[in-house]
C-alpha cells in the first residue's frame, strides 16, 4: 500500500478522533514497517487497524495473545495422522496464523502481545528482520508482499503479562493511543446509541472520564463503559416506565456497566460500586447521603 491522504480523509469518517494515529499507521505500513499500538483498553486500537485493512483491501489475520499461544499454535504444525501416510509434506502441515499471514501477504494482528510467551515472541524476531520463517521439516517460508506485523498491548495491565524484549521493540514502530477527548467520546457513544438524548450522553461520558482520574482508582473505564451504560439505561427505563436520566435508573445502569471495569487501588477500603455512586451523585448534583434515595434523586 502507499501513503494516501484521501485514504486517511475517508478513514476519519469511520474512526472518530484518530486522525493522527491513522496517519502514523498508514505511513508506517506504506513504509513497510511493523507496528506496535500501545494504549489502555477501549482506545480503538483494533478498530483503527481493521478500518485501515478494510479500506485498503489488505488481508487480515487476527491472533488473540495469551499464555496458550505456543510456537506450534502460532506457526502451525504437522498432523501426525497425515505424516504417517504422506510423510512430512506440505499437505500434512496445518497452518497457524503466522504462516497464513506470511503466505498471503496479510496484516498479522496480535492482540495483547505482552501476554504471549517469550518463546513464541522469539519466532517473530527473524520474521520481522528477514521477512522469512524456517519451519523444521517444511523449509523456508518467505513473506509475500504486503505482510506486516501489527501488535497491540495495554501497558497498564500487569496481571498475566510479561515485558517485551528490546529485540522486539527494536523491530517495530510504536504508536501510542491515549483516550480521546470528551467530544470524540460523545460522538463514539452516539454512533452506538443514536436514539439517546445528547445531554444524557454527555453527562455519562463525564462520569466515565472521571473514573480515570479518581484517586481511589488504578484503572478507570474506557468509552465502552459509556456505551454500555447508555444502552442499558435506555432498556432499563422501558422496563421501569421511567427515563434513562431518572436518578435510580441511571445509577443502576452505571453500577452494572462501570463497577466491574474499575480497578481500585489494593489495600483501600472502597470498591468499584462506591466510586460509581460517588461520581454519579457528583455529576447529577445529588448529595452523597441522598444518592440512594429514589424520587429525591431524579435529575
Amino acid at each position: 500500500m502507499q501513503a494516501d491522504r484521501s485514504l486517511v480523509d475517508s478513514l476519519t469518517k469511520v474512526v472518530v478522533g484518530r486522525r493522527r494515529e491513522l496517519e502514523l499507521l498508514v505511513a508506517a505500513l506504506a513504509a513497510e514497517r511493523h507496528v506496535l499500538l500501545e494504549g489502555p483498553p477501549g482506545t480503538g486500537k483494533s478498530t483503527v487497524l481493521r478500518a485501515v485493512a478494510e479500506a485498503t483491501g489488505a488481508g487480515f489475520v487476527f491472533v488473540e495473545g495469551n499464555a496458550e499461544l505456543t510456537p506450534a499454535r502460532f506457526v502451525g504444525s504437522f498432523d501426525p495422522a497425515r505424516v504417517l501416510t504422506d510423510g512430512y509434506s506440505l499437505e500434512a502441515f496445518t497452518d497457524g496464523p503466522l504462516r497464513t499471514a506470511l503466505a498471503d501477504g496479510a496484516l498479522l494482528y496480535v492482540e495483547e502481545i505482552n501476554r504471549v510467551p517469550e518463546e513464541t515472541l522469539n519466532v517473530l524476531i527473524t520474521v520481522m528482520s528477514e521477512g522469512e520463517l524456517h519451519v523444521p521439516r517444511l523449509g523456508r517460508v518467505t513473506a509475500a508482499p504486503g505482510f506486516r506485523l501489527v501488535a497491540a498491548m495495554n501497558p497498564f495491565d500487569a496481571v498475566g503479562t510479561a515485558r517485551i524484549s528490546a529485540a522486539i521493540y527494536d523491530r517495530m514502530c510504536r504508536i501510542t493511543m491515549a483516550y480521546q477527548d470528551a467530544a470524540a467520546e460523545v460522538d463514539v457513544v452516539r454512533r452506538e446509541a443514536p436514539a439517546a438524548a445528547i445531554p444524557f450522553v454527555e453527562r455519562v461520558v463525564s462520569v466515565v472520564r472521571a473514573t480515570r482520574d479518581h484517586p481511589d482508582v488504578r484503572v478507570g473505564s474506557s468509552v465502552r463503559g459509556a456505551i454500555d451504560l447508555v444502552l442499558l439505561a435506555d432498556e432499563l427505563a422501558i422496563l421501569r416506565g421511567t427515563t434513562p436520566d431518572e436518578y435510580e435508573t441511571g445509577l443502576d445502569a452505571a453500577l452494572a456497566a462501570l463497577s466491574g471495569r474499575l480497578r481500585v487501588h489494593e489495600g483501600g477500603d472502597r470498591n468499584g460500586d462506591d466510586v460509581v455512586r460517588e461520581l454519579w451523585a457528583a455529576e447529577f448534583a445529588i448529595e452523597g447521603d441522598d444518592a440512594g434515595g429514589g424520587d429525591a434523586g431524579k435529575a
